[in-house]
């Protein structure tokens, strides 16, 4: 199990966890996507080359949450990588010197 970033050469693969979520086309994604690149980290749990979890989010500021992370979209194919995933997020939270991690619903 390899947990990453995804690059943007990856778009298919968010896609496919995304649409789960979202009634969205391939072009619709890819046009958000590219309009947020700069503020907006897709992470992702492979096995071997096929994605098994997803998430979006972004470092942020805010007054009420001072530096936090928020996870705008998260979705994955079984409850453990779910888990997986949040585990990073939680240590990438501390990392960046976040002070919590906040889920968007």
């Amino acid at each position: 199990m390899q947990i990453r970033q995804l690059s943007l050469k990856e778009l298919y693969d968010a896609y496919e966890m995304v649409q789960h979520l979202y009634d969205i086309s391939y072009d619709e994604f890819e046009d958000l996507i590219y309009e947020m690149k700069d503020n907006y980290t897709m992470i992702g749990i492979f096995e071997k080359e096929t994605i098994f979890a997803y998430a979006g989010l972004s470092i942020l500021t805010t007054l009420k949450d001072k530096r936090h992370i928020r996870v705008y979209e998260i979705y994955a194919k079984e409850q453990k990588y779910k888990q997986e995933l949040q585990n990073y997020i939680e240590d990438y939270a501390k990392i960046s010197a976040a002070k919590k991690v906040v889920y968007e619903n």
